[in-house]
């Protein structure tokens, strides 16, 4: 990653926690520089980042402005847990399990979630609070024979944390599909949704360890007018 982009998520960081609250102005480009030591050039490329993503506007003759947010950003690609977004953007948040037990996977499910029938699976559901609403409704599924132990205090922390630090299990990659769906009975009975919503925004996953053995499926529903979801894309020439 290059330098001007490692300033611009630090400077995202400080804005989501509020130490550069909306309303407010950023420090000047030069103190900026002196800040972090670069060139002059590498901080407008930081700021043109922020500005470019709706953090900041720039004001002539008075500096950049911090933007009032209503969303938050939620990676499309990698692996990255609730958890360690909360910890990354400083955003508070609080986990409440709504259900914990042990489930069979037939063969309907099966076709849903890539797991084989009969394979023993614990099924997770949570909600994710964000200052004060329940806006994320998380329903996952957990390999029983790679994850033999979990319990709600694990899930109200971090799994991924559990499963890399505790169990050592590597995880690898994920597959991950993502819908726009009509609000169902479950999401209305569990999120804190605005009286007009109709929709939410559905990221589905499976995720395998190094090995290539799945051992999560999770369905991640968010709601539509607090997240928007981005990914970095970069041109790879095709020779012909």
């Amino acid at each position: 990653m290059k330098t001007y982009e490692l300033i611009s998520q630090t400077i995202e960081r400080n804005i989501l926690k509020g130490v550069y609250p909306a309303g407010s102005y950023l420090p000047s480009e030069n103190s900026l520089r002196q800040k972090y030591d670069v060139s002059r050039d590498t901080i407008r490329k930081a700021l043109a980042v922020l500005m470019g993503n709706g953090y900041i506007q720039k004001i002539q003759g008075k500096g950049s402005l911090v933007l009032k947010r209503e969303q938050l950003r939620f990676p499309v690609s990698g692996l990255t847990s609730y958890k360690e977004l909360q910890n990354s953007y400083g955003y508070e948040g609080q986990t409440q399990v709504v259900s914990l037990y042990k489930k069979t996977i037939d063969e309907p499910l099966a076709k849903i979630t890539g797991f084989e029938t009969g394979r023993i699976c614990w099924s997770l559901v949570r909600t994710r609070q964000i200052v004060g609403k329940k806006v994320i409704l998380d329903k996952d599924l957990l390999a029983t024979d790679l994850i033999p132990e979990l319990d709600t205090e694990i899930a109200r922390d971090s799994i991924y944390r559990y499963l890399e630090e505790t169990l050592g299990l590597q995880i690898s990659f994920a597959e991950k599909e993502i819908t726009i769906d009509h609000l169902t009975e479950e999401d209305h009975e569990l999120l804190n949704l605005n009286q007009n919503d109709t929709n939410i925004v559905s990221v589905k996953s499976r995720v395998f360890t190094a090995d290539a053995i799945q051992f999560q499926y999770t369905e991640s529903r968010h709601r539509v007018d607090k997240f928007r979801f981005f990914d970095f894309a970069r041109r790879t020439p095709i020779i012909f």
